[in-house]
């Protein structure tokens, strides 16, 4: 089976003032189906910038990066969203919900950039919206939703076009430690029932010791 994610000696730099800042030095690791991996580090160990790599919103400036099997330096911007909207689902700390438009039709999004007929997209985003638990909220406006509501939207918008990778950028950063918990139980179950692999960024020590594996960062490097 071929690997969700695969980085061998990535690195990745930035040009500022003229000056070539290092922010990757030579990260090399592999994330299989249904895996569930923390990436933990302090700010501005890179954990962040690698994360931009493994969904496909950027591009190492050196080594080697697979997503789904395929090489990124090989493709043009548009082979690489088609890529990324096939096979990389995000959450984010701030839900990135669209404020004036309904939980349903959040969800059902990625699916318009597929082409998927109105009727389908509607009827895929209304049972993602069941499956986590938010059946009775598809006609509200993310004002209308608590942050723990607001982020399952989320977490429902990144499953419903079945991605092989779920990346999760501290995703209970915004929630109490209640609908925080309730969110990462949410996000472990549909690890183990759907086989989608799980990375999830934080800083935090006590979400990291929930997964599998634990990939540490600091200076742009996996420690031990």
């Amino acid at each position: 089976m071929t690997a969700a994610l695969v980085a061998e000696d990535v690195t990745r730099e930035y040009a500022l003032d003229g000056v070539t800042v290092p922010a990757l030095r030579g990260v090399s690791f592999t994330v299989d189906a249904g895996d569930y991996v923390a990436i933990i580090g302090p700010s501005g160990s890179g954990k962040s910038t690698l994360m931009h790599l493994l969904g496909g919103l950027d591009r190492p400036t050196s080594g080697r990066l697979l997503i789904g099997g395929r090489d990124v330096a090989g493709l043009g911007p548009q082979e690489l969203a088609r890529l990324r909207n096939e096979t990389i689902g995000f959450v984010f700390q701030s839900f990135h919900l669209l404020a004036r438009t309904s939980a349903v039709e959040n969800v059902a999004l990625p699916l318009v950039y597929r082409g998927t007929r109105a009727a389908e997209r509607r009827k895929k985003a209304r049972a993602m919206l069941e499956r986590v638990g938010l059946g009775h909220r598809l006609d509200h406006r993310p004002n209308q939703l608590s942050g723990g509501e607001q982020q399952r939207v989320a977490i429902a918008r990144a499953l419903v076009t079945d991605p092989q990778v779920l990346l999760a950028d501290e995703p209970t950063g915004n929630l109490d430690t209640r609908n925080g918990q309730a969110v990462l139980a949410l996000l472990e179950a549909l690890n183990k029932e759907q086989g989608v692999a799980l990375v999830i960024v934080t800083h935090d020590n006590e979400v990291a010791t929930r997964a599998d594996r634990r990939i540490v960062m600091r200076d742009g490097e996996i420690v031990p």
